[in-house]
């Protein structure tokens, strides 16, 4: 079975700027993480060559836009196929460890928690490494 097989991309955008505010809350508050782990080089990566602090994490996540969206797909890990993650690509002007600047496709790819007032994980934050659609574009 193909991986886009998978995706849904039957959403509204009035669900995605719902969505949106969910997700811009929590990094608002400071409920989100952008996963480092070992199985997450790509993340440490993007946010390593263009040094990304938590506050410029933070912008590109609450600068995401509902046109920004792609698609969401059913988390495969085996214990967690209940969750939704939302991939959204946006793209952004960044400066890599060199000082230039670089136009960026940011794949990024959200996981919301719903407890203690939601949490968001985002599973991907990369350089996008795949061919994309825009649902709303």
């Amino acid at each position: 079975m193909n991986e886009s097989e998978h995706y849904n991309e039957n959403y509204t955008k009035q669900e995605i700027d719902v969505l949106l505010l969910k997700i811009k809350d929590c990094v608002n508050r400071n409920k989100f993480t952008v996963e480092q782990n070992k199985n997450r080089q790509e993340n440490k990566k993007l946010i390593e060559n263009y040094n990304l602090s938590h506050s410029k994490i933070k912008a590109i996540l609450l600068n995401i836009e509902t046109t920004d969206f792609c698609y969401s797909l059913q988390n495969k890990k085996i214990g967690y196929e209940y969750e939704i993650l939302y991939v959204f690509c946006p793209q952004r002007t960044l400066f890599n460890i060199l000082g230039e600047e670089e136009f960026v496709d940011i794949y990024t790819k959200f996981n919301i928690i719903e407890y203690d007032n939601n949490i968001v994980y985002t599973v991907s934050f990369h350089k996008k490494n795949k061919l994309i659609n825009y649902l709303f574009r």
